[in-house]
């Protein structure tokens, strides 16, 4: 399977309206009024999975008429279906009634052009398909009777793979684990049941979230909640391996319980525990997703002697190689378990972005992926943007612009980085990777949880030509002071809902770091986590080296990183792009 999107190109299509319809597709025909400049289209519509209360359906629509820079696909259900998770196109539902709008990459729709996009919903009693499809506001329904519908249903290719391989994209035609316990948090706030039922990741941030304890869920305990969830699809379990020793040595609000030199313990009191139990049986029909040990490795390139963001810590980490050990075991250990795929943390733009951070971080992402006996074929992909606020895709500037002869990597915000977004730093890291001898089909994971940047602060066009400052602040996404801000960041928003495929080369866009959850206390707070305070994490902080000596610019009164956030899920509510 490529993980390249595919637009597949059909021949014209006859103008007269036919519909044909059972209980698992529907195929719909129609087309404009004589000489309208819109489109008639033809929308399949087909269930290609479905349990006692949930389905997975895809949808593909046919331009008919005159092509199209931008679609909207419009339709209404009969029953209570609800969609709960979207790919290749963005899906927003009122009452019955659903919008599907294009994405940025499949907009374009010549005379006879087709493109497809899919999702999950839930519904209970009958799921039938929907009579009537609108396609950028034209009914896509002739005046022709309907013809006997097919005696058998279309078949769909199988998303299980083969007994002892892999899925190309684990994420494709699957469901995706939603934390119950993240899920209430999120169902108690105002407003929060719009986005509670969003699958996020679950962080094993310190040896005891494996057992749990009286009040949290433990490993074995999200598998089995998995396997209910899961019915006879498939289904992705998201996990956060994040307990290296002498963790995040520039960032003391996530600092661990495990000291620099304790990587023994790393190995034998929590990586192996995880191992033993994603290798019981009982989860083998699962896919579960590692993101292993965020933030790591690119310290050891990015905040070490002879850089001014060096720390004292990260020299005390690169000096004694317990990141590159640890990780190295993780992914051996982990990799060996035939449904488990490893995604190793690779940063983001606005941290490895640079010349001088770019390469060398790759060639350490292959010498730790390639560390105490594991090898490239362990990884299965990277994830860039975790738990962080990059923009996923900046639209009203490119590295290639300039302004009065002036680049815009000269500008104050871009200050001669090579990547203006995360889509265009991941799939340049993903090619870099490939060219260092990772797989071929490797594939890219974006968090896009906090990098939405919506609400009424969003530019809608390019700032003003006045200089290159001004072009590139005034049309900017990301609204924070500085790149280098990480910590409860004041006017973030959801970015774009988790989906499969969403780009060539990304598998998926997740919420890996679960909104509403803190990244850190704003004050020193007394605890037992081995977490730390962090002066980027207090609103009156005046910066350092690493943020260019910005204001930090964070929420205030927030508590100690992973306690729930009342008010930075509200903000992230209020400024969610695509809207909610």
């Amino acid at each position: 399977m490529s993980r390249t999107r595919r637009t597949s190109r059909t021949a014209l299509l006859a103008a007269l309206g036919l519909i044909t319809a059972t209980g698992a597709t529907a195929t719909v025909f129609g087309t404009a009024a004589a000489g309208a400049a819109t489109p008639g289209c033809k929308v399949d519509y087909q269930i290609t999975n479905q349990w006692n209360t949930g389905f997975g359906a895809n949808v593909t629509v046919t331009n008919t008429g005159d092509p199209v820079a931008a679609w909207t696909l419009e339709w209404s259900y009969a029953g209570n279906q609800q969609i709960t998770q979207g790919w290749n196109a963005t899906l927003t539902q009122s009452g019955a009634a659903v919008t599907a709008r294009n994405v940025s990459y499949n907009g374009t729709l010549a005379t006879g052009g087709s493109t497809s996009f899919g999702f999950n919903g839930s519904y209970s009693g009958t799921n039938a398909v929907p009579a009537t499809f609108k396609l950028n506001g034209v009914v896509c329904n002739g005046a022709t009777e309907p013809t006997t519908p097919p005696t058998t249903p279309p078949t769909t290719p199988p998303t299980t793979p083969p007994a002892g391989t892999k899925a190309d994209n684990p994420y494709a035609g699957a469901k995706v684990y939603v934390n119950p316990e993240w899920s209430a948090k999120a169902a108690a706030e105002p407003g929060g049941t719009k986005v509670s039922q969003q699958p996020t990741g679950v962080w094993l941030d310190r040896i005891a979230a494996i057992n749990g304890s009286s009040t949290s869920m433990g490993l074995r305990a999200h598998l089995d909640e998995a396997l209910k969830q899961k019915g006879s699809g498939e289904l992705v379990v998201q996990l956060v391996i994040y307990n290296l020793p002498g963790r995040d040595c520039a960032a003391l609000a996530s600092n661990g319980e495990l000291g620099p030199t304790e990587i023994g313990r790393y190995r034998t009191e929590y990586i192996d525990p995880i191992a033993a139990i994603l290798a019981d049986s009982k989860y083998a029909g699962l896919r579960i997703v590692t993101t292993v040990e965020i933030d790591s490795l690119p310290n050891l390139v990015t905040n070490v002697s002879g850089r001014p963001t060096a720390t004292a810590d990260c020299d005390v980490m690169k000096a004694n190689g317990n990141y590159i050990t640890g990780v190295g075991y993780a992914l051996k250990k982990l990799g060996a378990i035939g449904n488990v795929y490893n995604y190793i943390d690779a940063g983001h733009h606005g941290w490895l972005g640079w010349d001088d951070n770019f390469g060398p971080s790759a060639e350490l992402f292959k010498q730790a992926a390639t560390a105490e006996g594991s090898t490239v074929s362990d990884v299965h992909g990277f994830i860039v943007n975790t738990a962080n606020y990059s923009a996923l895709k900046e639209d009203h500037f490119t590295i290639g612009d300039s302004v009065n002869g002036v680049s815009v990597r000269q500008s104050k915000w871009v200050d001669w980085n090579r990547y203006t977004d995360e889509l265009s730093y991941a799939q340049a890291m993903r090619t870099k990777l490939v060219s260092l001898g990772f797989d071929a089909n490797l594939g890219m994971l974006i968090d896009t949880s906090r990098n939405g940047w919506g609400g009424t602060a969003r530019p809608t066009a390019a700032g003003p030509t006045t200089t290159v400052d001004t072009y590139v602040d005034g049309g900017r996404y990301d609204r924070r002071l500085h790149l280098g801000n990480w910590c409860n960041q004041s006017g973030a928003g959801l970015g774009e809902r988790p989906q499969a495929a969403p780009a060539a080369g990304i598998d998926a866009y997740v919420w890996m770091k679960p909104p509403g959850e803190s990244d850190g206390a704003s004050k020193e707070i007394p605890n037992n986590e081995g977490k730390g305070f962090d002066r980027m994490c207090d609103p009156t902080y005046t910066g350092n080296a690493r943020n260019g000596n910005s204001m930090s610019g964070a929420l205030p009164d927030a508590p100690l990183s992973g306690q729930w956030f009342s008010a930075q899920f509200q903000e992230l509510l209020k400024n969610a792009h695509p809207a909610l």
